[in-house]
């Protein structure tokens, strides 16, 4: 099966998934085409069966901005001649789907087939703003597939945009032989004292992350239990938290590690991870914790309910509710008897639900039915 993803290349869930996603399809003898304007973060090493397009964004004084949607559309259509692809999978709605549908227009006969995978923001934020609503409602309905990361996500398509087509729900997943408790790349003691409990928090820092909530978490934490935080990633908000955590006095207890392209090797050494967000649409950086047998303590929000379960594998408290976050994350940080609990259950349960291997076999299931109608 000869294979077109379409992502940004960014760092973020839909990015990894996308990434990670190409990687294990061409494990499978599947020639996978990678789509985007740089080669997305978590594809650093070379794998057979990979082909990588990077789209130039012309520049023209014509244009006021650089049209890359047709950019994107004219490559897809040039290389789906060349290479005869039999599907173009785009993660997000826009302007991916967009793109794969003029490129099938142009192609014509023998097009390729358009499966759009929803991972949130494409509906949740962009697809609301009345400039996009009428194309993302369309670009969903003209493909020939449709597959969300969440039953949240699912029904949220459904409710927003009054789409009556069959969605398949694939959620997203993660090497559990990469992301284990057994995985860490550094010695525990370069990062803290025998005293002290890590605390970890990983995401783009958008504002919908709540990144200054984590560090007011974690300051409650730290009042009484020995701690250290960890900012892992960047983003608009990564500023704003730090700055914070020096205004409260927490400088030497908080670490910004910034973007890191191994974080299998950071996260096995966290004693419990926060993502407190106002959005989530699954959770992927959960997700990976829980492997690492960490637990999780977030947001009753979004996908994250299916994934994390009130004390099974961590706890949930509303949004914005930090002294709730913060009593969670006590009793886990001062019970070793309920910490093993729950970060047994959050590896088993990646184990039993999300690993990749079981995941691309959906998708490679899911291929199949759209190409055979």
């Amino acid at each position: 099966m000869k294979i077109a993803i379409v992502c940004y290349p960014v760092k973020g869930g839909s990015g990894v998934v996308a990434s990670e996603l190409g990687i294990g399809l061409s494990r499978r003898g599947c020639e996978v085409h990678f789509f985007s304007y740089e080669l997305p973060f978590r594809l650093n090493a070379y794998e057979a069966n990979f082909i990588f397009h990077e789209v130039d964004i012309s520049q023209y004084p014509l244009f006021k901005y650089p049209p890359y949607t047709i950019t994107l559309a004219a490559k897809l259509a040039d290389e789906s001649l060349v290479h005869k692809f039999d599907i173009i999978n785009a993660h997000y709605a826009i302007p991916h789907a967009a793109a794969a549908y003029l490129a099938t227009k142009a192609i014509g006969r023998n097009a390729p087939k358009i499966i759009t995978t929803l991972h949130g923001t494409d509906i949740t934020l962009i697809g609301q703003d009345r400039s996009f609503y009428s194309i993302t409602k369309f670009t969903m309905e003209a493909s020939d597939g449709l597959t969300t990361v969440s039953k949240y996500l699912e029904r949220e398509t459904c409710e927003i945009f009054g789409i009556d087509k069959e969605i398949e729900v694939i959620p997203n997943f993660v090497d559990t032989d990469r992301f284990n408790p057994e995985g860490a790349g550094c010695g525990r003691e370069r990062l803290a004292n025998p005293e002290q409990k890590i605390i970890m928090h990983m995401s783009n820092y958008r504002p919908v992350k709540n990144a200054l909530h984590v560090v007011q978490i974690f300051n409650l934490i730290q009042k009484k239990i020995p701690a250290r935080l960890f900012l892992v990633g960047d983003g608009p908000d990564a500023g704003n938290a730090v700055s914070l955590a020096r205004d409260l006095g927490l400088q030497d207890r908080v670490m910004f590690l910034g973007n890191q392209d191994r974080v299998h090797h950071i996260l096995p050494l966290a004693d419990l991870f926060l993502l407190p967000s106002a959005s989530e649409s699954f959770g992927l950086a959960a997700l990976e914790a829980l492997s690492c047998g960490v637990p999780v303590v977030g947001s009753i929000v979004g996908g994250l309910p299916e994934l994390i379960s009130d004390g099974v594998n961590g706890y949930l408290r509303p949004i914005g509710d930090i002294e709730g976050m913060a009593e969670r994350s006590i009793a886990i940080l001062s019970d070793d008897k309920l910490h093993a609990e729950l970060s047994e259950h959050g590896r088993q349960l990646a184990i039993e639900k999300y690993k990749i291997n079981d995941i691309i076999d959906r998708y490679l299931k899911y291929y199949e039915r759209v190409l055979n109608g």
